[in-house]
Parts: structure tokens; sequence; C-alpha cells
């Protein structure tokens, strides 16, 4: 969630061109090597290498963190990484572009129970509603991505024109600051900036998410159509101590705060609100993204969720 979509497809997309992914013909790995970018989304790895999940499972697993959710896209299409996390509109996006990945296993969750996300605005602003935004600046972590598709399902569902809102791209990390200086409006911003945005000052003013679905993936952990297909063995193993890792998660916050705190050095203090992962794979938990994604021209058509996942 920290790139926008267009380096993340098209950066792939080269790489895809340049570097056949490794086919049905290819050795089983000795070891599957996996990458995500150090965010609470996608740390069900982070948690299954450091509790034994992968151990338990039978399959060894490399695991890297990087930066660029672009960079861990074009090295999953070039055969340098076997399987990573993405958010689903990217994955999305990507499947648009005819580049072969396929969903494997779930990651973070949105619940409007626990929302990670919100949208804020300064403490003395007199934004209050949907209507007071328009016309105004709204910042997100991304240009038509999920950021940006929140903030005009939120206006349209509160009964304001999401045409009327001017949308700009700005990192997490810079929002309190530019919010506090006037030189944005609100933003969307997600935790662990949303915390301390709000010990700085700023005020919620509604949950972006909660108007695309109550509950929805956001992320999902992926490869190719090809390694899915050469290697169902380890993929079935990965999956499953995924899913398993982010059960634990889900029950042991204490113990999970400080492996992810260990290995992304993102503070959890005892305001943040937590990830919730997913416990299975549904097609049914994809789809309210993807139709908001259409309806909001993220993407150009219409995505069926079942065509991004791996099929067995």
């Amino acid at each position: 969630m920290r790139s926008t979509r267009t380096p993340f497809f098209a950066l792939a997309l080269a790489c895809a061109a340049l570097l056949a992914p490794r086919g049905a013909g290819a050795d089983a790995p000795a070891t599957v090597r996996v990458a995500t970018t150090p965010i609470e989304l996608g740390a069900q790895v982070l948690y299954a290498q450091d509790q034994g999940f992968f151990k338990r499972a039978g399959v060894t697993v490399d695991v890297q963190l990087m930066d660029s959710g672009a960079a861990i896209a074009a090295a999953v299409a070039s055969g340098a990484l076997d399987v990573a996390q993405a958010n689903l509109v990217s994955l999305a996006t990507a499947h648009e572009r005819s580049l072969p990945f396929v969903v494997v296993a779930p990651a973070g969750m949105y619940s409007a129970a626990a929302p990670t996300t919100s949208l804020v605005v300064a403490k003395n602003s007199p934004i209050r509603s949907g209507k007071d935004l328009e016309n105004k600046t709204v910042a997100g972590n991304g240009l038509r991505n999920i950021t940006e598709i929140g903030a005009d399902a939120w206006m349209d569902h509160n009964g304001a024109d999401s045409t009327k809102m001017h949308f700009i791209e700005m990192p997490f990390p810079q929002m309190g600051a530019a919010l506090a200086a006037g030189r944005i409006d609100a933003a969307v911003i997600a935790e662990p900036e949303l915390s301390a945005a709000v010990a700085g000052g700023a005020r919620v003013i509604g949950q972006p998410y909660t108007a695309i679905s109550k509950q929805f993936l956001i992320g999902g952990w992926f490869t190719t159509s090809a390694w899915a297909k050469a290697h169902p063995d380890e993929l079935k193993r990965f999956a499953g101590a995924i899913v398993d890792a982010g059960k634990w998660a889900n029950t042991h916050r204490d113990e999970s705060a400080k492996i992810l705190e260990k290995y992304t050095k993102i503070t959890v203090s005892p305001a943040m609100k937590r990830t919730t992962y997913a416990e299975h794979l549904s097609a049914a938990d994809i789809q309210p993204l993807l139709d908001a994604a259409v309806k909001y021209k993220a993407l150009k058509n219409p995505v069926a969720a079942a065509d991004l996942i791996a099929r067995p």
C-alpha cells in the first residue's frame, strides 16, 4: 500500500518481458524465496518464521523485507522471488495488464469493527462532513489506489460529490505535519502513522474503507501461475503456514507486537489499532474492493475475484 499502482505493474511488466519466470519444468526449490514490505499488512511471514510455523509445515522459507512494492512485483515476475505480498488493487491492475500473477494466500483484512485506516483533519478544522470536503484537498498515499477509492466512496456515501474533491499523493509519515501546517485539508492515513497523527492533534471524521464494505481483503500473497503450477506442494505448505500465523497473530497481540517491532522497526503503541488477518482465502472477501476500484476508475474493467486466485 505504500506505492502507487503505476510503478507496480509497469516495472513488473517490463521485467516479465525480459526475464521469463521459471516454468513447470523447473526443479523444486530447496527454499521458497519470499518478500514483503515492512508493514503490518503482510507481517504473517515474519510471525511464521519467528514462531516456527514454516518449520512445522515442512517448508524452508527465505524472508526478505523490501521497501518498494514495485521492485517486489518485478522480482516475482522475473523469477528472482517466488512469493510476495501486495495489495489487491495492484494485483488486479497487473491482471488487467496480463501479468501472470495469482493470489495464493490472504494477508490483512479491513474490518469496520477495528479500522486501521481513517480519514482525519486538523484538530481545529471546521470540516466535519463529506459536503465540507467538496473543493478541498485530501491526501492519500497513492493516486487511484485504495486510499483514493476509500475517500471517494466515503464522500459519495455521505451525500457529497467525490468528483469535487482534490486528491493528491503524499507519504503517510508526512500527512500529520501537512495537516497541522494547513497544506492539506484532510488525509486518509493508516497505522502506525494514524495513531501518531491523532496523538499530535489530528481528528478522525470518518472511516473511508467502511464505505467500500464492512469487511474485505486488502492484501494477498501472490506468485506467478507458472511457479504455482510447478511447485504445488511447497505452495500448499507455505499458504497453510501463512494462514496459521495469521490466526496466531489475531489472538496473540502482545507477542506479535514484539516480533513486528523487531523486524520492521515499527513502534507499536498501546493506542495503535492492529491488523486483522484473514483466516481463509475467499473470493467474496476480495470482490468488494475490486468493484469499488472499477466504480472509481482505478480499474478499467470489472474483474472477478475468482480469476485472481490460484487454482488447485
